[in-house]
């Protein structure tokens, strides 16, 4: 029987806090467990094991990232539209660690499938990068140099890797600033590589 109080969205949300608190990879069953102040037993009706768990926190951390994504494309193209989701992407990635961490979680690609939140993610990703003209064979790699220079960034920023007295904000904008015109010359640049 299930412990009163305990759902497993309410599990699901309690471990992906725990996961921006302490970091997705600490978040188990045990620790879990003493949040809620039960024996790790009472989550077993909830969740299957630790797999499923950081599964679902992966879905719902997709999920609240497109979310915030969307929110912030809403209604916008070329250079707006992607300073907008530089700049989502990048607020998301800082305020929720773990969560940001969990949306990098290798999920089983059939639940991947029946998944909305990534096919939302792939779908707005797209129409954001079909506004410069790329073509479906350049979206793949603008898609690639979108996510490591987003995760780049983010990921030495909170980090504390970037030392030097610039602003990183400026530094950041700069950065988009430079995937722009990359992208607003994509095709020409690619002739160029050939």
């Amino acid at each position: 029987m299930a412990r009163a109080g305990l759902t497993t969205d309410r599990v699901v949300k309690a471990a992906a806090d725990l996961a921006d608190s302490t970091g997705f990879d600490q978040v188990t069953i045990s620790a879990l467990a003493r949040g809620f102040g039960v024996k790790d037993a009472s989550l077993y009706s909830h969740v299957r094991n630790l797999a499923d768990l950081r599964t679902r926190v992966a879905l719902l951390a997709a999920e609240e990232f497109i979310d915030r994504i969307e929110a912030a494309v809403a209604g916008r193209a070329g250079k707006d539209a992607l300073i907008a989701f530089a700049d989502a992407y990048r607020t998301f990635a800082l305020e929720h660690p773990g969560r940001y961490a969990a949306t990098r979680f290798r999920v089983d690609p059939a639940i991947v499938a029946e998944s909305p939140a990534y096919h939302r993610t792939l779908r707005t990703t797209s129409a954001m990068l079909r506004a410069y003209g790329l073509t479906d064979s350049a979206l793949t790699d603008a898609v690639r140099l979108l996510r490591s220079t987003f995760h780049g960034f983010t990921t030495l920023e909170a980090t504390g890797g970037f030392e030097a007295p610039r602003p990183v904000q400026t530094s950041w904008k700069h950065a988009v600033e430079g995937l722009h015109y990359l992208l607003t010359h994509w095709a020409e640049a690619t002739r160029e590589a050939q």
